[in-house]
């Protein structure tokens, strides 16, 4: 009897061996896993004895996700996590009138920069490094707040009283924003199989989209005690996007070489990560 090559062995189970082991990549260091069973590694993932890893929001990866051996890229998903994060923060706080400001000029240049260009920039290196959800949802919502500077900035005169609105903007604006609510409620339904942390994110942010389109809506209808309200409920949600944000990067940037603990993201109960983990549990209390 002939023994099967270990090298094709390798190529069939899709994951190269070292000593019995495979190797697994974190933030920046390898760790390597038995595959007859599942483990914990120090940043709280779980990888699977097939070579899976679990959902994680700190990798922007809904389902389960297969690591890239010898990685030779970082994550980009913590960065562009934080770009969201920060330039939602600063447009929340002036959506609820934190210490009487109103006009979101000094959002502008965050728009641009860091929410557009260095979103859209980790984007383009998710769809690198393979993650079809990471680089759909960064991407995109960088070019959102590229398109929100853009209507922001006065050269261009798209909400100026002599632009091709005449002012009464709030209706298209409405449409703008309606729009990105339904792209966000899409991205929110692969997102029901992951972590809490993570679908939090996305449903906290579907909200603020939804009350600031309909915010626009009844200020074109005259009614500005509910645009008021509207506005400051938007900004509200949009503040707690802000921090889920920044609670999954840090999820995503955590490991034993930089942190003595890591953050829950908590799994669902009813998702297979759930039940394996329960199972994994179980087997532990035996």
């Amino acid at each position: 009897m002939v023994d099967p090559d270990p090298k094709q062995q390798q190529l069939q189970q899709g994951l190269p061996k070292e000593n019995g082991f495979h190797p697994v990549l974190s933030n920046t260091s390898e760790h390597h896993f038995n595959p007859d069973e599942s483990q914990y590694l120090p940043n709280g993932n779980l990888f699977l004895p097939n070579g899976m890893a679990l959902p994680s929001g700190g990798r922007l990866h809904p389902g389960l996700w297969r690591p890239l051996e010898h990685r030779k890229f970082a994550n980009p998903a913590p960065l562009g996590l934080s770009a969201f994060a920060l330039t939602t923060f600063v447009l929340s706080c002036v959506n609820m009138e934190v210490r009487g400001v109103t006009a979101p000029t000094i959002v502008v240049p965050l728009a641009f920069a860091y929410g557009g260009v260095v979103q859209l920039l980790a984007g383009m290196w998710e769809m690198a490094v393979g993650n079809t959800f990471g680089a759909t949802a960064l991407s995109s919502y960088g070019g959102f707040w590229i398109a929100y500077g853009l209507l922001q900035t006065p050269t261009w005169g798209i909400t100026q009283a002599d632009g091709p609105y005449n002012g009464e903007t709030a209706n298209p604006v409405g449409f703008f924003l309606t729009g990105w609510f339904i792209f966000t409620t899409i991205l929110l339904l692969c997102t029901l199989r992951s972590t809490v942390a993570f679908f939090s994110l996305f449903f906290v942010l579907d909200i603020a989209f939804l009350c600031l389109s309909v915010e626009n809506y009844a200020h074109d209808m005259g009614n500005a005690d509910a645009a008021a309200a509207l506005k400051k409920a938007g900004g509200f949600f949009g503040f707690l996007a802000a921090f889920l944000a920044w609670y999954n990067a840090l999820a995503g940037i955590q490991d034993s070489s930089n942190s003595f603990f890591s953050v829950p993201v908590i799994h669902f109960p009813w998702s297979d990560q759930g039940k394996e983990l329960r199972m994994k549990r179980a087997k532990h209390i035996v």
